[in-house]
């Protein structure tokens, strides 16, 4: 089994981060539109009509505003992403960690390069804020 790790940081809170980690509005500026709730249990998806491309998701853990954890189902992948976040004067730093992946093929390769554009993406809509 392979897993990714990344590391982020922001300059700005954590309760901005978590927000934008959290509220559907905001998370479909930088990941997909989405129906995603902060509740233990909650199913959703995010959705990419361009791609034909659909992510299942259960919420599996939430520790406001330190942790977060939901399946992300979609294609040939079967996995969990955690976000857990820390801050340290202004700075916030993000950690993502998706497990799952039988092997660091083409589907780890694609979540890597994903997430960290996605994250990027996540930068500018906090600077809109």
């Amino acid at each position: 089994m392979a897993h990714l790790s990344l590391e982020f940081q922001f300059e700005s809170s954590i309760e901005k981060v978590w927000h934008a980690l959290t509220n559907s509005d905001m998370l479909a500026k930088w990941v997909m539109e989405n129906d995603f709730k902060p509740i233990v249990g909650h199913k959703c998806q995010f959705r990419n009509e361009q791609i034909n491309l659909v992510v299942n998701c259960e919420v599996l853990v939430v520790e406001e505003p330190y942790k977060l954890s939901y399946t992300w189902v979609g294609g040939p992948i079967n996995t969990v992403v955690t976000w857990t976040l820390k801050q340290e004067g202004d700075i916030t730093y993000l950690h993502l960690e998706q497990t799952g992946f039988e092997q660091e093929d083409y589907a780890f390769k694609g979540a890597k390069y994903g997430w960290t554009d996605k994250v990027n993406e996540l930068k500018k809509a906090l600077e809109e804020v």
